[in-house]
């Protein structure tokens, strides 16, 4: 029997390797493509790493082909340098960092640089690495367009993984309209839906969404979670509070990427209703596109109740997190984005950590289900303070810290990467 297999090993190319590999040894060999990864500290990065250790955890072989650490300031990180081609192992994991046109999360055309470049070098690098099965994740399609031409060559399945309908996104924060380039990108990513044996997405409405694009039987749902080897229920940050001069304040907290989509501009408006008339105070932690003008507007509307960070480690996250006596999660009102589950909602759930919510759709529908917050009408000044205020009552508060807890509990990443390891074993 197993002189027949060898014969038929000797006759068939990469499929058959992936059959062979499979069933002789029980391991996997993946290859995951992003252009995010720790060091970096933004959401893809944390989701992509959680999974790929617990992958290696399971006995599996991963190699992480990523870019030089950068997001989202657009300046290597300190210890690593720009260039063709670098390797590392994190906790298990073999990382390769290649050569990307590196640009600040700012400026639409620089951006597109960043991304081609990483989708050229991680195709080359890539060429050369074993593997018997590809995963490339968005939420730029140009990685997924890396993972379809080596999936052409090597001639093994690969994986779409999708976070953001891209480039439905930047018609939808206003970066570009409807135009014969954004149609090219548009044709594109259907190819990479037909050839791509799984495609991964992180909500259920995304799934609908493409559903015309793709096979529904193509289709599987991983929603985003939260490692619970970084983040757990601790006792507010003493120290921090006074470091930040934010004794007796009650907290509301933003933590993560100042972008577009963030609609942050709204929330410093509703800073400024309440500046001088209650105990708030709102504390910003991140970089992007729209920090630079976050600032201007902080200053031009002269709030004292509003403290600016920059972008703080993943490992010391869990304290600043600490100090919020509310999460605030926002984003930019649009049909597009009923469709995000930010990946924020786990994080600050797993502190137990109320959360006021501007995002509609089924975020909104998980936080109602868990009881783990309010939501507000996103771009809705009236309705943001009235929802604000009524996270003072006692007893609702105590009610959204346990409903946070079972949310927690619910979107495990370790349960998450599980599943999406089924999934790749099954290609």
């Amino acid at each position: 029997m197993v002189k027949g297999l060898q014969g038929r090993w000797s006759c068939r190319n990469c499929y058959d390797s992936f059959y062979y590999h499979f069933i002789y040894s029980n391991v996997m060999r993946i290859l995951f493509l992003t252009d995010n990864f720790p060091p970096e500290v933004n959401a893809p990065a944390s989701r992509t790493f959680a999974h790929c250790k617990y992958w290696v955890k399971q006995g599996h072989q991963v190699t992480v082909i990523t870019c030089a650490p950068n997001f989202p300031l657009g300046k290597v990180y300190e210890g690593y340098r720009n260039k063709l081609c670098q390797k590392e192992m994190i906790e298990g994991i073999r990382v390769i960092r290649v050569w990307s046109y590196i640009a600040a999360n700012e400026g639409f055309v620089k951006r597109v640089l960043d991304y081609v470049s990483f989708s050229i070098s991680s195709f080359c690098v890539g060429l050369f690495q074993k593997c018997d099965v590809i995963v490339a994740t968005s939420p730029q399609f140009f990685t997924a367009l890396s993972g379809r031409a080596l999936h052409f060559w090597k001639r093994v399945p690969w994986i779409m993984e999708v976070r953001d309908i891209w480039p439905e996104s930047i018609k939808t924060v206003g970066v570009m309209k409807d135009n014969a380039i954004i149609r090219y990108f548009e044709w594109q990513e259907r190819r990479c839906y037909r050839s791509a044996a799984k495609v991964i997405v992180v909500t259920d409405t995304l799934k609908d969404v493409i559903l015309h694009k793709v096979k529904k039987n193509k289709v599987y749902v991983i929603n985003n979670g939260v490692d619970k080897d970084l983040f757990q229920p601790m006792g507010k940050d003493v120290s921090l509070l006074k470091e930040l001069q934010l004794e007796g304040k009650c907290v509301i907290g933003y933590i993560g990427t100042h972008g577009l989509a963030h609609k942050l501009d709204f929330v410093l408006q509703c800073a400024k209703e309440l500046d001088g008339k209650s105990n708030y105070h709102f504390l910003f932690i991140g970089a992007g596109a729209e920090k630079k003008n976050l600032l201007r507007l902080k200053e031009d509307l002269k709030l004292s109740n509003v403290t600016m960070l920059d972008s703080v480690a993943k490992n010391k996250v869990g304290k600043y997190i600490s100090i919020l006596d509310v999460a605030l999660i926002n984003l930019k009102k649009s049909e597009l984005f009923e469709k995000a589950i930010p990946s924020k909602i786990f994080e600050n759930a797993v502190m137990q950590i109320p959360i006021l919510l501007g995002v509609d759709g089924e975020a909104r529908s998980i936080i109602e289900k868990y009881h783990a917050g309010v939501f507000f009408e996103p771009e809705n000044k009236e309705d943001f303070v009235q929802k604000l205020n009524l996270l003072n009552d006692k007893v609702l508060y105590q009610e959204c810290k346990e409903g946070c807890k079972k949310l927690a509990e619910d979107f495990d990443r370790n349960r998450l990467a599980e599943k999406m390891l089924g999934v790749i074993m099954e290609v």
